[in-house]
């Protein structure tokens, strides 16, 4: 360990040294968390702070959503009375996509900004490069103009992200053929844009596009899109998708991926094919566990490329630390930046609660959005506490009426007999906020009961959260059965 200080008694003032490989959420995060403990840390990242996360992902994608919310915006103004004079039919509103691509990244890059002027102002040195494990509590740094420096360290974070999975049958070239992060450099909205894969990406983006006039085709390996989430939710999207002329092919598996001029070609596993001018793959992420000088110090990494920790984020060795992405668990940047401030607080010896997995908070971004928390009925059950659920829909909500935000649900999953929330689920406009009464009574196991008596403003979305826990409330009373 490094001796830092001394003061006037003697007494030698020693610090941890942290070594951080990847500046995303888990990274940045876990940094703070290190310095504020006052540790000596270092990151070590070839891209700005916030990572694929602020840089690419989450900030820019949540971004374009909100730009083509505004050709909703337009269509709801219009059908309540609201318009500019002289362009009071909606259809003619148009996009400059060129311009919504840059203010997105922009914005991304804004916030990357943002963030490594608070991890220097915490004292943290962030170093420009890729890193590498080279010895034992030894990292190795390759700077980006080719030099390299050698940093000692007490404890190792991993925290080095994924990268959107590429098939073997299509190759992106950022023009026609397209991931994620390269939808923002399209000089325009696609005349007719194949999304494949129906999870949360391959939504948000079939959404955002089609919000901006492009024709849109959607094609989902499985009968219902959003395959991993509450299938009532599920289909109340496909619904919306449908209702706005999104095409929906279920149950078609692309296996292959051709230019032709001008448009594109997806190949589909039965035999037929479907036609765009782009396509865009959203297939999955890849935990970036390569080349990071892993196996020199016995850690771990599973079939799928992640690495294996325990419930503090502690890997095979016992210096090294992992989280984020690169765990390969549940990929979400909030859920990264918890994972890297326990890792932290536990190897600097501070008491830490374990993440709990049973607890966590999750959105897709479509319009409506979806919105879920902690246990499904399955789940629960298969934990062996069956639950009872009640759903009311938003369709006699005031406030819902009000915005034109009828589309959706609230869920409320709750445990038999003791009346513990275990879950939930909001499917609406600005579900990502409904949900946090619903996280918070998951997280410190409040009652239904408690949830359903806890005040709410008139009118309002959140009214219908405490009316669905009153619906679960009475159900549960053994008194009325």
């Amino acid at each position: 360990m490094l001796a830092t200080g001394s003061d006037p008694s003697g007494v030698t003032d020693v610090s941890q040294r942290i070594v951080i490989l990847g500046g995303g959420p888990a990274g940045y995060e876990a940094a703070l968390v290190a310095a504020e403990l006052d540790a000596e840390v270092t990151i070590v990242a070839d891209e700005g702070l916030g990572g694929n996360s602020v840089l690419w992902d989450c900030v820019p994608s949540k971004a374009l959503i909100v730009a083509s919310e505004a050709m909703g915006w337009v269509h709801t103004a219009s059908d309540m009375g609201v318009h500019i004079d002289g362009l009071d039919r909606a259809d003619r509103t148009v996009v400059d996509f060129r311009k919504v691509g840059s203010s997105v990244l922009e914005l991304g890059a804004s916030q990357s900004r943002d963030i490594e002027r608070r991890v220097a102002d915490s004292g943290v040195r962030l170093l420009r490069g890729r890193g590498r494990i080279s010895g034992y509590h030894e990292v190795t740094a390759t700077r980006e103009d080719g030099s390299e420096v050698t940093l000692e360290a007490d404890f190792v974070l991993v925290a080095t992200g994924s990268t959107a999975r590429v098939l073997p049958f299509f190759e992106p070239d950022a023009e026609r053929v397209l991931v994620g992060q390269q939808v923002y450099g399209l000089d325009e909205v696609p005349e007719h844009l194949v999304v494949v894969g129906s999870g949360a990406t391959g939504a948000e983006f079939a959404n955002a596009f089609r919000r901006f006039g492009a024709e849109v085709t959607l094609v989902s390996s499985r009968d219902l899109i959003l395959p991993t989430e509450d299938p009532d939710a599920a289909a109340v999207i496909e619904a919306v998708f449908e209702r706005r002329g999104m095409r929906i092919l279920r149950n078609a598996r692309a296996v292959s991926c051709m230019r032709r001029d001008d448009e594109v070609v997806v190949g589909l596993k039965d035999g037929s094919d479907v036609v765009g001018s782009h396509v865009l793959f959203t297939v999955g992420q890849v935990p970036t566990s390569r080349e990071l000088g892993l196996d020199s110090c016995g850690v771990e990494v599973n079939a799928w490329g992640g690495i294996d920790v325990d419930q503090v984020g502690r890997t095979s060795c016992r210096w090294v630390y992992a989280a984020g992405d690169v765990t390969g668990r549940v990929m979400l940047a909030s859920v990264a930046a918890m994972q890297g401030r326990t890792a932290m607080w536990h190897a600097l010896g501070e008491a830490v609660q374990p993440i709990r997995w049973d607890a966590v908070a999750a959105t897709i971004f479509t319009d409506p959005e979806v919105a879920t928390v902690g246990l499904s009925p399955a789940e629960a059950d298969d934990a062996g506490f069956p639950v009872e659920t009640a759903r009311l829909d938003f369709r006699s909500n005031p406030r819902a009426k009000m915005i034109h935000g009828v589309d959706g649900f609230v869920k409320v999953h709750a445990m038999r007999g003791s009346g513990t929330v275990v879950g939930g689920v909001v499917v609406s406009s600005r579900a990502s906020d409904l949900i946090q009464p619903l996280a918070v009574a998951v997280q410190n196991r409040l009652s239904v009961a408690q949830l359903a008596q806890t005040m709410t403003v008139y009118p309002s979305m959140a009214g219908s959260v405490a009316e669905c826990a009153r619906m679960l409330m009475v159900r549960l009373d053994p008194s009325r059965r």
